[in-house]
């Protein structure tokens, strides 16, 4: 798999571009490359490598489904359950930035989806557009609900 490319496939909450280039990523979504991205992993393992979860959250962060944390050093993850299509497609990478399949502040638009994206994913059940993952943000002493 090629870390360059833009893949469009069914994510374990929504429609999404997904790229080991977070700038590409940003072209597409037409937003300044200074926001960051979410990143997904394949496991809390991975995750460990990736940041560190300060200790009274990781029992929430375990539990949590469909979840993006936002840690106190400004980067986010959310892990990709191993029951997830999604999951398959995500441990190729490890880590790989994802995002919805839309220009920021508008609606999901297939035609927009398809133009944009190099490599189309898909399995039986097609793209469709569900619901957005919840998003979390603490940092060492207090947490904020932002979706």
């Amino acid at each position: 798999m090629d870390s360059k490319q833009v893949y469009l496939a069914q994510t374990d909450t929504t429609v999404g571009f997904l790229s080991q280039d977070d700038e590409k990523l940003s072209r597409i979504k037409q937003r300044p490359t200074t926001q960051k991205i979410l990143q997904v992993v394949n496991s809390f393992a991975t995750l460990n490598f990736q940041v560190r979860i300060p200790k009274k959250y990781r029992k929430m962060v375990r539990n949590a489904k469909k979840t993006t944390f936002i840690y106190p050093n400004g980067e986010s993850y959310r892990v990709v359950p191993y029951t997830s299509a999604h999951h398959d497609f995500v441990k190729k990478f490890n880590v790989i930035y994802s995002t919805s399949a839309n220009r920021t502040s508008h609606a999901f638009e297939k035609s927009y989806a398809l133009k944009h994206a190099n490599i189309i994913v898909e399995d039986k059940n097609q793209l469709f557009e569900t619901n957005s993952s919840q998003i979390i943000k603490f940092s060492c002493n207090k947490i904020k609900k932002l979706r």
